[in-house]
Parts: structure tokens; C-alpha cells; sequence
């Protein structure tokens, strides 16, 4: 800050602007936040310079004269490359509603939220490591519960990008270095690792491996400094910064076993066999370098409801600029939740179900039927005729008022003599239409006036006598 102070004066001569001590500060406390590559003072003096220099490229008549936190913030987000909203939005907003805020997008995981929201703030409160991750989480429990849903909306809520790999695609040992790199002499070796490449550009960002158990052993091992140390050294021997990143892992692992029925009196449900499985799975340093375990539970029945409304908001949203909306019956979300919606596999055949008795149906009437312009579609039950029940569509069409004919669209038919059709030609402005297709004409007197006039006026031309 003293540095900054005394250099305050050169750069308001030399960029003709006025810097304030809170853009000053600012610059100092984001620059050392979102700028990782570089070192303090001149990170911040690099931030000032190139604020006054982009009023210097502005007009004249649209050039501030003072410089605040705004205009340095602006410049932070086009350095680190991340979103404005981002660097403005404050933290402690967000933090304070961030369990609420993933509550409202993500249904029936309320204990799995609270568990993320509290692991967060106990990060960014400065209660951790410096050098380590903002945290590392992995998300257990059976598929189609929300594991994947919580990352993407947990990095849509703090304002930062998600990175997601499919861990299926690094099953093999060879497929790791496509993480960091290939080594020198491997083909590919000039293109970098998408891991270290996609951190290194997005510095602040939800890191999501999802499937964790379905990627090589190799992979654990390379997580271990990520987790430990926060830095990865790529192919180049670059060192990426990863002490903001936020790393989410998911897996189903003992997802199986708690499906099974337990054998004699008791639980219905086994205990513990997800815990059980996942000490199996990974190595006792992996998981002492973990921040929490987060077990995700199944839905239970009014969730699901929740969900098919969720989907189905989702539907309407899509047709938004068609004008079609949505009104679903008690008894339809009932029946969409009960043939959608398995313990086994979670919510995701709910939406092929969507697809099959909401979607297809309304393609015809939305494409060439009643819905072409706009409406309303009604979801209910009715009886299908053999004892059971199926979903039914209403589609209402908007109602559209009768174009207006106007003063240029009205003609009139010239007959000819015989009777036949000649032409039609526009009403002119001093016609009356009558209604039943006769055209007739208006007598002004004023301009009738000058014509009789002019014809006694006309002096008679004398015949030429033979």
C-alpha cells in the first residue's frame, strides 16, 4: 500500500485520472486474490497502469475523470480471466446464503448441503492451509441423487467455472498423461495437459471428477500433492497453482451393497456398507487428505414430486419462445413420479418418461397444431380403458384477433360490358365501400363547383362549312 501511495501521483499525471485510496486498496487485496503468476508490488502496479490506460483508449466525452473499485475490478476480471460478476460479488453474501441458495436447485439433500456449505466457510474464514485446495470433497451414494448436480450449481452460486472429467476416459494407465501432459519424445507432447491447461486459465473453479472409481490407481497418485501441496507440475515443468480451486470427486462405490436387502430381523437396509467400500477402493492417504466424505442418500417420494416440477418448469422454459405453458394436474405429477423415478437408479429415467408421454406428444400440435402460435398445455389423468391409467395432453390454443383490413387492401371489380371480370383495382380515398362488394363514389360539391364553371366558360368552336 505505501508503495502504491507514493507512485499514486505519477500515474494520475501521466493517465490524466484520479485514483481513490479504496481503489488503490482494492487493487492491492484482488490482485493478490486472482493473479497468481505474478508477485506483489507489481502485480498491483501492473493492475493501476493498465486501469488508467483503457480510459486513455475511451473518447474524450466518455472518460472518467476518477478512478474507483468499479473500473479496477474490471480490470482484474479481464486479467484473470474470470467473470466480472465474480470479482464484485461479495463473499459474504454469497457464503451466508450459499446452503439456501443449493437448496433451492437441488432437492432431498439437505444434510449433504449443509455438510459442503459448512466445509466452505470453514475455508474461506481462513481456517485452513494456505497452500492447500479450498477444499476436497467426495461425494458418495447411489446415481441419480444430485452428486453432480450439487458441483454444477455449487460453481454457478460462488460465480467461478466448473471443470468436469469423465473419469471413465482415464481408465488405462497411458491416458493419465493427457491430464499433464505427455512427456518429451510421446506424441503430443505440444499440446499440454487439459488438467494443468484448463487450472492454469481458470485459476478460481469447481474441479469435478466424476466417477472416481472408474479411473486408473495411477490418477490417486498424482491427487495426492494436488490435495497435500496444492500445486501440479505439467509436462513443461510449470507449476499450476490449484489454492483456489475447489476439487469435488464423486463415486457410487457401495452403492450396490446398500441396495441389497439385509438378511433377517432388523434394518431393511444395510448401514455401512458404503464406508466399507469406499476403504476398499482408495488407498488410507488418499483418504486422510481428504476434507470430508459427503454421503449422498435416496429420494424419498414428495422429493420426487419436487423433481417432476423441476422438470417440467424446465420443459416451459424451453418453449418460452414459443409461448407455450404448462399447467400439471396433483394426480400427473403423481403419476410421473411413480413411473419415472427408481430407488436403484435414482431420478434420471424420470426424464425419458418426460420424453416418452410429454415431449413426443406435444411435437405435432407445437410444430403444426394448435400450439404453433402459443397456449397452454393441460397434463392430467385419465382411465385408459383396460383398468389403468395414462397421462393426457390438452393442447389450448391462443386466441388471435382477426388481422384489420385497411384502406389499401379493399378493391373493387371492374366488369366490362359483357359482363366478364376485368381487373381489380384499390378503392380510392373518396369511394365508400357499402359492404355488399358496390363502390360508391362521394359528391363534394366544392370541387364540383370549379368543373361547371370551367364548362360554361369554354368558348364553342365554329363547324367548317363544305
Amino acid at each position: 500500500m505505501s508503495i502504491l501511495k507514493g507512485l499514486k501521483p505519477y500515474f494520475e499525471d501521466f493517465h490524466r485520472v484520479k485514483f481513490t485510496n479504496d481503489a488503490i486498496k482494492s487493487a492491492v487485496e484482488l490482485s493478490a486474490r486472482y493473479i497468481t503468476d505474478r508477485k506483489l508490488p507489481d502485480k498491483a502496479i501492473d493492475v493501476i497502469d493498465e486501469t488508467g490506460a483503457s480510459q486513455m483508449l475511451l473518447p474524450e466525452n466518455k472518460r472518467k475523470k476518477q478512478i474507483g473499485v468499479k473500473e479496477i475490478e474490471a480490470t482484474i476480471a479481464t486479467m484473470a480471466r474470470i467473470p466480472a460478476k465474480s470479482v464484485s460479488k461479495d463473499d459474504e453474501e454469497v457464503l451466508a446464503h450459499l446452503d439456501e441458495q443449493l437448496k433451492r436447485v437441488v432437492y432431498g439433500q439437505d444434510e449433504a448441503i449443509a455438510n459442503l456449505a459448512s466445509a466452505i466457510k470453514l475455508a474461506r474464514a481462513g481456517l485452513r492451509e494456505p497452500d492447500k485446495p479450498i477444499g476436497s470433497y467426495l461425494f458418495s451414494g447411489p446415481t441419480g441423487v444430485g452428486k453432480t448436480e450439487v458441483a454444477r450449481q455449487l460453481a454457478s452460486s460462488l460465480g467461478v467455472e466448473l471443470l468436469r472429467f469423465d473419469m471413465s476416459e482415464y481408465m488405462e494407465r497411458h491416458t493419465v498423461s493427457r491430464l499433464i501432459g505427455a512427456p518429451p519424445g510421446y506424441v503430443g507432447f505440444d499440446q499440454g495437459g487439459l488438467l494443468t491447461d484448463g487450472v492454469d486459465q481458470h485459476p478460481h473453479c469447481v474441479l469435478l471428477l466424476d466417477e472416481i472409481e472408474k479411473a486408473h490407481p495411477d490418477l490417486f497418485n498424482i491427487l495426492l500433492q494436488v490435495m497435500d501441496h496444492g500445486r501440479l507440475t505439467d509436462h513443461n515443468g510449470k507449476q499450476i497453482n490449484f489454492r483456489n480451486v475447489i476439487l469435488i470427486m464423486t463415486t457410487n462405490a457401495g452403492a450396490s451393497e446398500m441396495a441389497k436387502a439385509n438378511i433377517g430381523f432388523g434394518h431393511s437396509r444395510r448401514t455401512g456398507a458404503d464406508e466399507e467400500a469406499i476403504n476398499r477402493l482408495f488407498t488410507p492417504e488418499f483418504r486422510n487428505r481428504l476434507d470430508a466424505i459427503i454421503p449422498f442418500g435416496a429420494l424419498p417420494t414428495p422429493v420426487i414430486h419436487q423433481v417432476v416440477e423441476k422438470f417440467v418448469m424446465q420443459l416451459e422454459a424451453q418453449l418460452s419462445e414459443r409461448g407455450v405453458t404448462f399447467e400439471l394436474a396433483p394426480e400427473a405429477v403423481a403419476w410421473l413420479a411413480e413411473k419415472g423415478y427408481d430407488e436403484n437408479m435414482g431420478a434420471r429415467p424420470l426424464a425419458r418418461v418426460i420424453q416418452e408421454h410429454i415431449k413426443k406428444p406435444l411435437a405435432d400440435e407445437v410444430l403444426f397444431g394448435k400450439l404453433k402460435r402459443g397456449g397452454t398445455v393441460k397434463v392430467t389423468v385419465v382411465e385408459d380403458g383396460e383398468g389403468g391409467r395414462k397421462i393426457a395432453l390438452e393442447a389450448i390454443a391462443d386466441e388471435v384477433p382477426p388481422p384489420k383490413a385497411s384502406k389499401s387492401s379493399k378493391k373493387r371489380a371492374v366488369v366490362a360490358a359483357d359482363g366478364s371480370d376485368i381487373d381489380d383495382e384499390p378503392i380510392e380515398d373518396d369511394e365508400v365501400d357499402d359492404g355488399d362488394g358496390d363502390v360508391t363514389p362521394t359528391f363534394d360539391e366544392n370541387a364540383a363547383a370549379p368543373a361547371k364553371s370551367r364548362a360554361t366558360t369554354v368558348p364553342k368552336v365554329p363547324r367548317r362549312s363544305n
